[in-house]
C-alpha cells in the first residue's frame, strides 16, 4: 500500500478531511514540496493537537500532515530573536503552515488546507522575579509576550518559581506573584494551564481564582492509573472539568505505567492501553473534558546519556530514551488511536469532540470568537 491509498484509507474516518488526501501529498515521491490545494472544510472537523513539546518543526508538520492534524499548540520564544528566528520558519513554509493568534485564524488556515500552530510557553519562568523588587510594580511582561503571539500559558515546569510549585512539589500553594499572574492571565484572556507539570496544589488554589474561566492541562496521564508525578489526581480532574475546561492526554509510556520511585524497566504499552486514558476521563467527568495533548518529542536533540537533568525529570518520572506507546509513537498514526476509541464504543461525535471540538470550545471560550 504506498501513502496515497493509506491516505485515502484513513479519510474513512470522518475526521480526515478532504485536504488530507487526493491532490494534497505536500511531498512528492522525490521529497519536492507541492503547494496545498485551497478546499472548503467543515469547521466541526477541526483536529487539534493540544500540546506536542518544542517548537513547531519541519517533523512534526509533515507528521500533521499524515495523520490529518490541522492545528497544534507548540512551545515559543522567550525573547525576540527567538520570536524572529520562528517567524523566519513560518515565512519558508507559509504555503504549509500559520502561526494563528485566534479561532478566527484556526479556521481560516483549515479553509486554506493550512495547518495551524498556536504558540504557547509550558511555564512562565521567562517573566522572571524582577516584579518582586521592592521598588518599581508587579507588572510583569505578560502583555507584551500576548502581543506578539502568546495565547496560552503554564505556571510552573516540574518545580518551584515565583508563582508556585511544579509536579515534584505538589503540596506547596500559589504564591502572592502566582496570584497575581493568574489575574493577568485572565485579564488579558490567554489560556492559562495547570496540572502536569505544575504541582497540584498550586493548581488547585489557580483554578480556585478562576471564577467562570475554562482552564485546561494541556498534556498529562491518569494518577489513578499510574501514579507518576506528571499525571493528575482525580481532585484536578474534577476541578479542571468544573471549569468547563479540557484534559489533554500524552503519548508518553511511561506515564501510562511507571510509578513514584520505580526507576526499573516498565512495559512498553500499545494502543488499548492508552485508550484507557480516553475512557477514564470521559467515565469520570464526561466527554466534554478530554482532548489530544500527544508532548511528542519527534525531531528535537533529546540529550539521552547524561544530558538531562534529573533534578527536573527524574528516573522514576520518565527512563530514557523516551518511549511513546506501540502504535502511537509520532502524531502521522493519529488514525491509531481513532480506531481504538471507535473499538470501545466511541460515537463519531465523541471522537470529534476528542480530538479537537472540546480544545477549540475552550479557544473560543477564553480568546472570544
Amino acid at each position: 500500500m504506498d501513502r496515497r491509498d493509506f491516505v485515502k484509507g484513513i479519510a474513512a474516518s470522518s475526521l480526515v478531511p478532504a485536504a488530507f488526501v487526493e491532490g494534497d501529498a505536500r511531498l512528492t515521491e522525490r521529497g519536492e514540496r507541492v503547494t496545498p490545494a485551497v478546499r472548503s472544510h467543515d469547521d466541526s472537523d477541526i483536529v487539534v493537537e493540544g500540546l506536542f513539546a518544542g517548537a513547531m518543526r519541519l517533523s512534526h508538520l509533515r507528521g500533521m500532515q499524515e495523520g490529518g492534524v490541522h492545528c497544534g499548540v507548540a512551545g515559543g520564544p522567550q525573547d525576540m530573536n527567538a520570536f524572529a528566528a520562528m517567524l523566519h520558519f513560518f515565512d519558508e513554509f507559509s504555503d504549509e503552515v500559520v502561526l494563528t493568534r485566534s479561532v478566527a485564524d484556526i479556521k481560516a488556515a483549515h479553509e486554506r488546507g493550512l495547518v495551524s500552530n498556536v504558540f504557547c510557553w509550558q511555564a512562565a519562568d521567562a517573566l522572571g522575579s524582577a516584579f518582586n523588587s521592592p521598588l518599581g510594580n508587579s507588572r510583569t511582561a505578560l502583555r507584551a509576550f500576548h502581543e506578539i503571539g502568546l495565547r496560552q500559558i503554564g505556571l510552573c515546569y516540574n518545580v518551584t518559581n515565583p508563582f508556585g510549585a511544579g509536579c515534584l512539589e505538589p503540596h506547596m500553594p500559589l504564591t502572592r506573584a502566582g496570584v497575581r499572574l493568574v489575574e493577568e492571565i485572565h485579564s488579558l484572556g490567554l489560556i492559562l494551564d495547570v496540572g502536569g507539570h505544575t504541582g497540584e496544589q498550586t493548581s488547585l488554589d489557580a483554578i480556585a481564582i478562576s471564577s467562570g474561566v475554562p482552564v485546561i492541562c494541556s498534556h498529562t496521564n491518569v494518577a489513578a492509573i499510574a501514579d507518576n508525578a506528571r499525571c493528575i489526581s482525580d481532585r484536578v480532574i474534577d476541578a479542571i472539568a468544573g471549569t468547563g475546561g479540557v484534559i489533554g492526554i500524552t503519548a508518553v509510556n511511561d506515564f501510562h505505567v511507571r510509578g513514584r520511585g520505580n526507576t526499573g524497566s516498565v512495559p512498553h504499552i500499545g494502543i488499548e492501553e492508552h485508550v484507557d486514558q480516553y475512557d477514564y476521563i470521559k467515565n469520570r467527568v464526561g466527554v466534554d473534558h478530554v482532548g489530544l495533548g500527544t508532548d511528542f518529542v519527534d525531531g528535537m536533540p533529546i540529550p539521552y546519556g547524561g544530558g538531562i537533568n534529573t533534578d527536573i525529570i527524574p528516573p522514576d518520572m520518565v527512563d530514557e530514551p523516551w518511549r511513546f506507546v506501540r502504535g502511537f509513537e509520532s502524531i502521522a498514526e493519529l488514525p491509531n488511536l481513532i480506531d481504538g476509541l471507535r473499538r470501545r464504543g466511541w460515537t463519531d461525535e465523541e471522537v470529534r469532540k476528542a480530538m479537537g471540538a472540546n480544545f477549540l470550545r475552550v479557544y473560543e471560550t477564553v480568546w472570544g470568537a
